[in-house]
């Protein structure tokens, strides 16, 4: 793992200089520089792959990996964080009339590959381009074979109108992203995510970026100091805890 003072990375189309703090290359061993030295903007890393040990390892420090097809593999430590504790969530009176005359029907690791797709297409149909590559897509589906990703599925007349999927370890969810092709779909998703992850005992939902909706909903911004100390409280086991598609 060697330091790049300086380096310049171009990401999602737009020219970057980074040289505040060292950006590190990640060599062949599964190690990570510790989360606080990420540059301001959370670029900490650069390289390395996409195995499920590697992500694993990420993931329990907090460090996702984001970047644009064509571009080396960019690992991530934002602060401030936004981050769900269940208990918190918010469900206003209107959403919750909505919830009960949609017709919904929600269930989890039914359909994780068609959420990846979706989560993928969308974001390129509306223009903001996409992260998760074909690269990304396999790297999460072996994730999810393993018992480590999971995605949550909201149906409208046998059709997938919305869902997220994300990470789970231990008591942490690291969620990563959503869709809707049907209005309040993705909602509907996080509210039974929160729920399903409540029954597990699990203790925080990770949200990364900060987004009003998720604000509305009871997200909130924390320290990255703060989250790094909530994740080794709530990560004791890196095990996996299996499929859920019991937990509907």
């Amino acid at each position: 793992m060697q330091p790049l003072s300086g380096s310049f990375v171009d990401f999602a189309g737009k020219g970057r200089y980074y040289s505040a703090m060292p950006v590190f290359r990640l060599s062949e061993q599964i190690i990570f520089p510790r989360p606080e030295l990420a540059e301001e903007n959370g670029l900490l890393a650069v390289g390395g792959d996409l195995s499920a040990e590697r992500l694993i390892a990420a993931y329990r420090r907090g460090i996702f990996p984001w970047y644009a097809k064509g571009q080396p593999i960019l690992w991530w430590f934002t602060s401030p964080r936004l981050v769900l504790f269940p208990g918190e969530m918010r469900i206003s009176s209107r959403l919750a009339r909505y919830q009960r005359n949609s017709g919904f029907h929600v269930t989890a690791d039914l359909a994780f590959s068609q959420v990846l797709r979706h989560c993928a297409a969308r974001r390129t149909v509306t223009g903001q381009g996409t992260w998760i590559t074909t690269e990304m897509q396999e790297a999460y589906t072996r994730l999810h074979q393993l018992g480590y990703a999971h995605s949550i599925e909201c149906w409208q007349d046998g059709r997938l109108a919305g869902g997220l999927y994300g990470v789970a370890l231990d008591r942490v969810f690291f969620g990563e992203s959503m869709f809707s092709l049907v209005s309040n779909a993705s909602k509907m998703a996080l509210i039974h995510l929160a729920g399903l992850i409540r029954k597990r005992s699990f203790a925080l939902i990770d949200c990364q970026m900060t987004t009003p909706h998720l604000v509305r909903l009871g997200a909130r911004e924390i320290s990255g100091e703060t989250f790094s100390k909530y994740l080794k409280l709530y990560i004791q086991s890196t095990a996996p805890n299996g499929l859920w598609t019991n937990d509907t």
